[in-house]
């Protein structure tokens, strides 16, 4: 009877345990949020939210200030759009191999390698971009400089690789073999068993990994920051310098006067960010709970 209800005890203790956690986790969440918004208020009792999203011109420092983040808005459209047109296709064909194809001693050697680059420090990337791929698309494009969107976007499309192949090689493995076999029982090739059956049974996994592939993009600093040229207009074309939201606030933060207009300007930035991120989050948390129903 005791060792019984010493089971128990431990049990609840676990129980309130894990969800002493989660409360915790959802409390800081909460916490971040609010302080984020906090500190970027200020800057909206000057500007609109419709200006400052929609602005084109960022001049922190004049009389009177300017507050536009058009320029970096778009930037971090066009690299992250770029970083997904280069790292979905290769990172969906080799979780495809993977799961598909590839002998079972290669995937073994295949997979810690995948994890090993999505270990490798961002900065690592941002000096290989930097030397090798920046000075040869200047070349190849005939371009001014080699420090464009095309550069960081091509640099992130390589780092956004292994989180594709994982997720897509998950989702690919998650789907019965029943299925393949019934698909080749009722006369169809390989090919089209898998395209026309597996797929489908795999997309909402798929979709998540595109969405997440996209979060991941969209948070990196360190790479954009030494690849993308920084320039501050508004891009019009892929192979142009330009500046990411994140690269702004990893330039400014530390030049601006804390409680100042730039200050809470740099904030109302992260806020859009931060809302940026929970959309994406959101909608993968749907996708995955949704992925029995159609």
């Amino acid at each position: 009877m005791r060792s019984l209800r010493n089971v128990f005890n431990v049990e609840y203790l676990f129980q309130g345990i894990v969800a002493m956690s989660g409360y915790l986790l959802i409390a800081a969440v909460a916490m971040i949020f609010i302080f984020i918004f906090q500190q970027a208020w200020p800057v909206f009792e000057y500007v609109s939210l419709w200006e400052f999203l929609s602005g084109s011109v960022w001049q922190p420092v004049t009389k009177p200030p300017t507050f536009g983040i058009l320029p970096f808005l778009m930037g971090s459209f066009f690299i992250v759009g770029w970083s997904l047109i280069v790292g979905i296709p290769l990172g969906f064909a080799s979780a495809v191999y993977l799961a598909e194809l590839a002998p079972r001693r290669l995937r073994d050697v295949a997979r810690p390698m995948i994890a090993l680059l999505a270990g490798v420090p961002s900065v690592v990337y941002g000096i290989l971009g930097l030397l090798v791929v920046s000075p040869y698309l200047a070349r190849l494009l005939n371009l001014p400089t080699g420090l464009t969107g095309l550069t960081a976007g091509t640099v992130l499309g390589i780092m956004i690789v292994p989180t594709v192949v994982a997720l897509s090689e998950e989702s690919l493995l998650s789907v019965p073999d029943d299925y393949r076999e019934a698909a080749l029982a009722l006369g169809a090739t390989p090919f089209q068993a898998f395209w026309t059956v597996v797929v489908p049974a795999a997309r909402p996994g798929l979709l998540a990994a595109l969405m997440l592939a996209g979060g991941r993009a969209l948070g990196e600093t360190m790479t954009v920051l030494m690849v993308a040229g920084g320039r501050l207009a508004v891009p019009t074309r892929l192979a142009q310098p330009m500046r990411t939201m994140t690269a702004l606030l990893a330039s400014e933060i530390n030049n601006a006067p804390q409680g100042g207009l730039q200050y809470s300007a740099l904030f109302a930035v992260g806020a859009v960010l931060f809302v940026m991120t929970f959309i994406i989050t959101t909608l993968v948390d749907y996708v995955m709970n949704h992925k029995g129903e159609g």
